[in-house]
């Protein structure tokens, strides 16, 4: 009965929401043909239908009606729908408040109160300025979505290391992160984002972590997409804090270990070198440097299944380390502080939040006010750390101003 009275309200709140935008449509077609008028009201009332019946589907029936792919757009397709009438209500409401203001101007200033206030129209301007914002969260989520969500690009970036090997001198690293496959609905759009990768032949590639949304299950339909990534050094890859199967419900601890193993598994299959805590030498013409895997280690309420200590062991003597750890917190957290010699960090998890603008060296996002390190390259000292935007999505299917990353990562000697 709790769970129907929440329904209900929200269902409520949503109709007026609905009822206040429309009545800002009549006034702005108001000299429209009756024709126009009525194809806008079913189309409008319409959408609000399809909502309700959404929102009473999932809470009503079986949520498994709801899963994947089709799920995440049935759902960014409701929050787009209101999220944009929010903003129309802001402009509409101060209308209104203007509007009665004035009223109780005339009333009072009137010699002979009547009882009665003339109506005071609603401002054209402000009505119009309502419907504009509006809508332009909708065409911007929209278009996030159709053309955001894989327009992948390259970011490039050379990194002077001093104790870089001769033979190493030049070397170029691409790098993926964030793969988010459950969220995946244009295979063909993804592999074109592989092949663009291996279009720069690069040397090695790294992934760093989130193959899956939840379960290990949803990258089955793109394991042949993503073993196409090869490199003449090796592809390694490590985890991120979705690939554990912690914000999924499970039947049982074995039912989530088994998934757990099977995204290792999955791994394999594609050819990856996965790097649970440990460290691998690339040697070249008799020279050598050390790439480290640390499991998902994030500072606050981040899973911390890493181990760098137990990553390190072993690569002491490498004159070069290059770490691959998901989360940009572990940096500040346990590198730096703990190991100094590791000279380059590989990450990706905020995904620059899927939304932002960057023009030049000019960055924002609402990220940064969550990660000190969101996105790019940083630098304390001798180290780095470079924080990979992600080349697929969750929740929110699409990108707006900041698109998916393919990273190819120049290392050279610093003279």
């Amino acid at each position: 009965m709790h769970k129907l009275m929440v329904i209900a309200m929200v269902m409520a709140v949503l109709l007026l929401m609905d009822y206040y935008v429309y009545q800002g449509i009549l006034f702005v077609m108001q000299n429209s043909s009756d024709l126009a008028k009525k194809i806008v009201k079913y189309l409008y009332w319409g959408l609000t239908v399809v909502s309700f019946l959404v929102i009473l589907i999932y809470n009503l029936g079986d949520p498994e009606w709801f899963k994947g792919a089709s799920r995440s757009l049935i759902f960014t397709g409701l929050f787009i729908n209101y999220f944009s009438k929010f903003f129309a209500i802001l402009f509409l409401f101060t209308d209104d408040i203007i509007r009665g203001v004035k009223w109780l101007i005339t009333y009072f200033k009137s010699p002979e109160p009547s009882g009665k206030g003339e109506p005071i129209t609603r401002t054209e301007f402000l009505t119009k300025t309502a419907l504009l914002a509006g809508t332009v969260p909708l065409v911007a989520m929209s278009y996030g979505i159709i053309s955001g969500a894989h327009d992948y690009r390259f970011r490039r970036k050379t990194i002077y290391l001093p104790n870089l090997p001769k033979a190493f001198d030049g070397v170029t690293i691409g790098q993926v992160s964030d793969i988010h496959s459950g969220s995946f609905f244009n295979k063909t759009a993804v592999k074109g984002g592989v092949e663009m990768l291996l279009r720069e032949k690069p040397d090695i590639i790294f992934f760093t972590g989130d193959l899956v949304n939840n379960e290990t299950k949803e990258v089955r339909d793109y394991i042949n997409i993503f073993d196409k990534l090869h490199a003449p050094l090796g592809v390694y890859s490590t985890t991120g804090n979705h690939d554990y199967g912690d914000y999924a419900s499970w039947s049982s601890a074995e039912a989530k270990k088994k998934n757990f193993q099977d995204l290792i598994a999955a791994h394999k299959q594609m050819g990856y070198d996965l790097l649970m805590n440990e460290n691998r030498f690339i040697k070249v013409d008799n020279e050598q440097i050390a790439i480290l895997g640390n499991e998902n280690w994030g500072a606050g309420r981040f899973s911390k299944y890493g181990d760098l200590d137990k990553a390190y062991a072993g690569s002491e003597e490498a004159p070069v380390k290059l770490l691959l750890s998901h989360d940009p917190s572990h940096w500040d957290a346990q590198v730096r502080p703990q190991h100094s010699d590791i000279d380059l960090m590989f990450a990706g998890h905020t995904h620059g939040f899927q939304f932002g603008v960057e023009l030049g060296d000019f960055q924002w996002s609402p990220a940064q006010y969550a990660y000190k390190q969101w996105a790019g390259l940083y630098q304390e000292g001798d180290q780095y750390l470079y924080v990979n935007r992600g080349f697929g999505y969750i929740g929110y299917p699409g990108r707006v101003g900041m698109p998916p990353e393919l990273t190819i990562i120049t290392l050279k000697r610093k003279a």
